[in-house]
């Protein structure tokens, strides 16, 4: 098995050597500034156009400058990484530029299978299914359509392309503008979702998991800042009717919120079911950071309708703590830092292979 391969491969490092690594993007600098307050040093793999930033930003003790980050399943790269005992932190990036994450022969703090389910929209919505969380109404095919829907795409892709269509005709007619525009491909047309459109305000719970506390943790919650889904509002209706804008909704930022306190206990709610669930379906189940994406209608009714099993990028709106995160630790916390401290404690207790796939 993949796993005992990759505990076995932990086993030859030197634990009072570890190094933090991860791919410079996404939300790297958090996790590496993160590790460094917690005391390790710090492994970039970059690309030369952005070693500029963490050099900058003083985050990375040695940066390994690549290509293009499939590189990163290169065996003199992981040869590397080991022999500086890294244990790499999987973000968004992993997914959307490597995804072949059983060729990475590298401790990773997580759980690669779940990042895999994350993917695939019809194995997360049987994990939303076996959870009991209420979720958007999931359309077959574009000839379903009766009303507004969202219409996405697989992987980590940050929103781009996701379109709105009301009906089957339009939604062949802006899938057919996006592919001619180069945003989308005919294949993505093939791998769409459609999803109900919730009206309603977009909430992103970033939780924390921790096999050596055995308890879930709010660290933040953020809601995304989306290109011109968001700017089509400062434009007076007579200019939006002419110009013909539709929507699109690639993320550009992340925006932090506080949520009615009373709302809270269905976060948790339906956190606990989708951290429950993932034991069964990949063991060891969740461990360390996900996003539950929901929205939340007029009548304050939560809907779930992604997750994402690692850390995300609207954790970045806690640095160097949010509410949630001050109020838990009583002291500045942060999703990179919470991830660091985790793996300290699990080689404190003797528990770093439970924490690793």
């Amino acid at each position: 098995m993949l796993r005992d391969k990759i505990i076995s491969i932990l086993k030859s490092y030197k634990l009072e050597d570890l190094r933090i690594g991860t791919l410079g993007s996404h939300s790297a600098l958090n996790i590496l500034r993160g590790a460094k307050d917690e005391g390790f040093e710090t492994v970039c793999v970059c690309k030369e156009n952005e070693r500029r930033i963490y050099e900058n930003f003083g985050v990375a003790d040695k940066i390994v400058e690549v290509e293009n980050f499939q590189e990163l399943l290169n065996k003199d790269v992981q040869d590397l990484l080991r022999k500086l005992n890294v244990i790499l932190i999987p973000h968004g990036s992993f997914n959307a530029y490597i995804g072949r994450l059983s060729e990475l022969l590298l401790p990773i703090f997580g759980n690669r299978e779940l990042m895999m389910w994350e993917i695939d929209r019809i194995k997360q919505r049987k994990w939303f299914e076996k959870a009991g969380v209420r979720m958007p109404r999931r359309y077959e095919s574009p000839d379903k359509i009766n009303k507004l829907c969202i219409v996405k795409f697989p992987g980590a892709r940050g929103g781009k392309g996701y379109f709105l269509a009301s009906s089957c005709k339009e939604f062949y007619e802006k899938a057919e503008k996006f592919v001619k525009s180069g945003i989308l491909a005919e294949e993505d047309i093939k791998d769409a979702e459609i999803q109900e459109y919730i009206v309603g305000a977009t909430v992103y719970f970033s939780f924390f998991y921790s096999p050596v506390n055995s308890r879930i943790e709010l660290i933040a919650i953020d809601r995304r800042y989306e290109s011109n889904a968001d700017a089509i509002g400062r434009i007076p209706a007579k200019e939006q009717m002419n110009s013909e804008i539709d929507p699109t909704y690639t993320v550009i930022g992340n925006i932090p919120i506080v949520l009615r306190e009373s709302l809270l206990s269905k976060a948790f709610d339906a956190a606990e079911r989708i951290v429950d669930v993932s034991r069964e379906i990949a063991y060891p189940g969740m461990v360390g950071p996900f996003c539950i994406e929901t929205v939340f209608d007029e009548k304050a009714e939560m809907y779930v309708f992604e997750i994402s099993a690692r850390i995300v990028a609207g954790t970045n709106v806690g640095i160097p703590s949010s509410p949630y995160s001050y109020i838990l630790f009583g002291e500045n916390m942060y999703m990179g830092r919470r991830i660091a401290r985790e793996i300290k404690m699990a080689v404190e207790k003797d528990m770093i292979s439970e924490v690793i796939y």
